[in-house]
């Protein structure tokens, strides 16, 4: 399953793009919620140059929380406890 342009169009608020790299673009944070593959081999540190915030949750576990906190993400993995970091 992806994402339809016509989906899109009731949340106009929404955008559409074409990669992991465009969407982390500006972003606040960033929220996983798939296994696809594709996620798994990211480059994390572009991923962190890219975007404005620095807020991750993996909603599937699928990267190592001290290698995430490394590349300088607030790393929350959904299930896994965490120490506190000011939050």
């Amino acid at each position: 399953p992806v994402a339809r342009p016509q989906n899109c169009e009731k949340v106009p608020e929404l955008k559409l793009v074409d990669d992991a790299y465009e969407a982390a673009r500006d972003a606040d944070a960033l929220i996983l919620v798939t296994e696809w593959n594709e996620f798994r081999q990211l480059d994390m540190h572009r991923i962190r140059d890219l975007m404005r915030g620095d807020v991750l949750l993996d909603g599937r576990n699928i990267w190592s929380p001290e290698k995430m906190r490394e590349y300088g993400f607030r790393y929350f993995g959904v299930g896994r406890g965490t120490k506190r970091n000011g939050w």
